[in-house]
């Protein structure tokens, strides 16, 4: 990749896109129709990584209200639903910085916590998490299809994110 990449906002017609991009990095897939209800909830929230005009990576996020896992007041939650980069192009800071657009998305709804679930076997993405000041909350047995096991992974809105200098 010669040029920088963009993260800009996610338009209804980036949909075709991302889908092909969900379906080349990721086992979990879903149908058109879901990315638009996420779309159509939080706009704001939902972000594509673009390099000379081709989506390269997107995020998508869900605002929720629940109890804080920090507490015991109510609060709204972030939910990274799902994150991905074209193989290709990782260990760029694609990622991060998608993630970093959409946590300032949730955050523009209130979002004052945030959470997201990965592959237990997802080393990468699990270090990367961590950087960011997820911790690992639990482990969710057999969340995935497959049978898989997944991190339950948290951060609270106050705490400091770390690797800023990457």
């Amino acid at each position: 990749m010669n040029e920088p990449f963009t993260i800009r906002q996610f338009q209804p017609d980036d949909i075709k896109q991302v889908v092909s991009v969900n379906l080349r990095c990721l086992p979990e897939n879903y149908p058109d129709q879901f990315f638009m209800g996420l779309f159509y909830h939080a706009p704001e929230a939902f972000f594509v990584a673009e390099h000379e005009g081709e989506v390269i990576g997107y995020i998508m996020c869900r605002i929720e209200r629940g109890i804080s896992g920090f507490g015991r007041l109510p609060v709204k939650k972030g939910h990274i639903v799902s994150v991905a980069v074209l193989n290709a192009l990782r260990n760029k800071g694609i990622g991060k910085a998608l993630i970093h657009a959409g946590m300032e998305g949730m955050m523009s709804y209130g979002a004052t916590e945030f959470y997201l679930e990965v592959r237990k076997t997802n080393e990468e993405a699990v270090a990367v998490y961590e950087k960011l000041g997820y911790n690992i909350r639990r482990v969710l047995r057999g969340y995935y299809r497959d049978g898989e096991d997944a991190y339950l992974m948290t951060k609270n809105g106050s705490s400091k994110e770390e690797a800023d200098d990457e």
